[in-house]
């Protein structure tokens, strides 16, 4: 069976569900990054204070504590979980989509290796790691790129009038 390209051959029915999918999905997604934004100020010193807190710190504005052996499993559990839903049915769909095989698979299988890094990383450098906030920064914001990359050339794939 041909994948490639098979996106343009779909029902319109089936494009629409696509491409309202697609479009709630990123505003899931961005509002997840606006979250990570306000809590951990996006930088990789921000990162390790939310997850290993800043009691020592006496000029902090926002006092946080270390994240419990129960609050790190259910953070890496449920991401994990979640985003290795989300970037499989992405995956499916720009499986479908008409690009090079190699970027097509680059765009498949990088987010898996992504959320590993990125959340088996928060793990890491609760467990006293700190240098992974350089990983956990870097793969967070690979999966976001190849997340934006992937949903842009789905929506315009979808909307594409042949």
């Amino acid at each position: 069976m041909q994948l490639n390209g098979l996106i343009f051959t779909l029902p319109k029915e089936i494009k629409l569900l696509i491409g309202a999918f697609v479009i709630v999905l990123s505003i899931g997604f961005y509002t997840g990054l606006l979250f990570v934004g306000e809590t951990s100020s996006a930088n990789p010193n921000g990162i390790e204070e939310q997850y290993l807190g800043n009691e020592d710190d006496e000029n902090a504005e926002v006092m946080r504590f270390k994240k419990s052996p129960q609050e790190m499993l259910t953070l890496v559990h449920n991401h994990i979980l979640s985003m290795s839903i989300i970037f499989f049915l992405v995956g499916l769909l720009v499986s479908i989509t008409k690009l090079p095989k190699k970027l097509k698979t680059f765009l498949i299988v990088e987010p898996f290796l992504s959320v590993i890094l990125t959340f088996g990383g928060l793990y890491l450098l609760w467990t006293g790691m700190l240098w992974m906030k350089y990983i956990v920064m870097l793969s967070g914001i690979l999966m976001t790129l190849t997340f934006t990359a992937s949903t842009l050339i789905i929506l315009k794939q979808v909307f594409h009038k042949d």
